[in-house]
């Protein structure tokens, strides 16, 4: 049933590309998300030099497509799956929609406790197309445009943008035509099929996090990211017999915990020195890599390479912050950046990102400037050619084709902004009760809770390591005033001190440190 909309807003692009891209009316578009992913879980050398993370891990095909495209050194997203992943539908920076923990159940806040602040009611219920459902954000999905504009719509994998019992829980909810594995989950309950991917032999889900609808699959020794690989390539032959340009959003819950072993690649890590548990790790990243790898191939085999554009990218930072899956010493596997996942820290937002997309892109090119997880949505659908659209939401996401086409810098004097006002759970730097921005080659994060700024000059110091607070006080006044005035502007929440019930400062209200 086709969803009706009161829009507030009339959002207008203009899309100036090469006169080759203009021969290749509504391409086909591919976004290939990994879930968890770091920055360095890959060969690709992502940094200025190889790191021993590069070393370690084998992508061919995540090579070849850096090869064949343009690569992305700093692209960003929120530090938790669920804010980034709202934010790619929506346009809207997590500040403005609000969804910014993980959600799971309708109704219920995923925070942890902490003893001295309480944490604000945010949208726990996710994202919606419709209104009337509480803790939600009512916008309008890019792919709902795409799919009103002429495009077969296929969904694969995660999805994560509404809770359970929600109209956000169901990709197709979203304009979704095809749906194979996604729900309300935000992770694999297991990836062996020998446990049915989270059912009982009765077929009850064991898990809120079961993957549904694979049954076919159960107790054949197919690890999850084959499974979800083959449907996927099953829903791209039936597509090409509809004469439609097609979006995919093939969105693997590989690399996310649990760490299982993909026996395809495990033991040859074992054999390369890797502990036990890193050998596990590596495999889900190659895995991961040998389904781009089948994809890549099927656009060859049918003719549909030259029309296709392939966007690559991770909703959050890599998982360093637990020794039952990944060795110690915690906080270093996303080395040379800080930290990981749920971190405001480089090591939880810095994503690998990779575009294709031929007589458009540049072959083997690489791009330096920054950009965000919101960019994603104007950036979509001015690559299908649609100029005009109405949306309900206020879309704070900035085009990124100057950027893909070398014609100019969106980035340029931009700032990026990131609200996490939450608990997470995990404990580690940089993570939970804080707000952060970028502006330039300067990052200050801002804890609500202590009033602890951080200054770091990210172009020179990609670790973090040198806290410039005390010495470039002007520079702290300068992004604590710009960062105050952009969460006010974006209606964002903070947490609230349990013991007087006030609100912990705005960053521009707190210059003690």
């Amino acid at each position: 049933m086709r969803q009706k909309f009161l829009p507030r807003l009339v959002t207008t692009v203009a899309i100036a590309v090469p006169a080759t891209a203009l021969a290749q009316q509504r391409p086909n578009i591919i976004l290939f998300m990994v879930d968890d992913m770091g920055w360095q879980d890959t060969s690709v050398p992502f940094w200025n030099q190889r790191t021993p993370l590069n070393n370690t891990y084998e992508t061919p095909n995540m090579e070849r497509l850096a090869s064949e495209g343009m690569l992305f050194s700093q692209a960003y997203a929120a530090p938790i799956s669920s804010p980034s992943r709202c934010s790619l539908m929506t346009g809207a920076n997590a500040a403005r929609h609000r969804v910014t923990n993980w959600t799971l159940k309708r109704g219920e806040s995923t925070d942890i406790d902490d003893a001295e602040v309480a944490t604000p009611e945010w949208n726990w219920n996710g994202i919606s197309q419709t209104a009337g459902t509480d803790h939600t954000f009512q916008a309008r999905s890019f792919v709902d445009i795409l799919r009103a504009n002429g495009y077969h719509t296929i969904h694969v994998g995660k999805a994560h943008w509404g809770a359970l019992d929600t109209p956000g829980e169901q990709p197709e909810h979203f304009g979704f035509e095809v749906n194979i594995g996604g729900h309300a989950a935000g992770g694999p309950a297991t990836y062996l099929s020998e446990q049915n991917y989270g059912h009982d032999a009765k077929g009850n889900p064991t898990s809120p996090m079961h993957i549904p609808g694979l049954q076919k699959y159960w107790q054949s020794g197919t690890f999850l990211t084959e499974a979800l690989t083959q449907e996927c390539l099953a829903a791209l032959d039936k597509a090409k017999q509809y004469g439609q340009p097609f979006y995919l959003y093939m969105s693997h819950y590989a690399v996310h915990i649990p760490i299982d072993r993909d026996v395809r690649y495990y033991q040859k890590y074992r054999d390369k020195g890797l502990s036990e548990k890193e050998a596990a790790y590596a495999s889900l990243i190659e895995g991961m890599d040998e389904s781009l790898g089948e994809i890549l191939g099927w656009l060859d085999r049918n003719g549909e390479r030259e029309r296709t554009v392939i966007i690559f990218m991770s909703d959050n930072g890599g998982y360093a912050t637990g020794s039952y899956y990944r060795d110690e010493p915690l906080f270093t596997q996303n080395a040379p950046l800080r930290s990981g996942k749920g971190s405001l820290l480089e090591g939880g937002i810095r994503e690998p990102m990779i575009v294709r997309w031929p007589g458009v892109v540049k072959a083997g090119s690489r791009c330096n400037s920054y950009l965000m997880i919101e960019d994603f949505y104007p950036t979509i659908l001015q690559m299908a050619g649609i100029r005009r659209y109405r949306v309900p939401q206020r879309i704070d996401g900035r085009s990124f084709m100057p950027l893909l086409c070398q014609s100019g810098n969106p980035s340029k004097g931009r700032p990026l902004i990131w609200n996490y006002p939450n608990v997470w759970g995990n404990t580690g730097p940089g993570i939970s009760l804080n707000c952060a921005i970028r502006l330039d080659q300067w990052k200050l994060i801002y804890n609500y809770k202590t009033g602890v700024k951080e200054l770091y000059d990210v172009e020179n110091d990609i670790s973090e390591e040198n806290n410039l607070a005390a010495t470039r006080p002007e520079v702290v006044r300068k992004l604590s005033r710009l960062l105050g005035r952009e969460l006010r502007r974006m209606n964002a929440q903070r947490p609230v001190f349990k013991k007087t019930g006030k609100p912990c400062p705005w960053p521009d209200e707190h210059f003690g440190n």
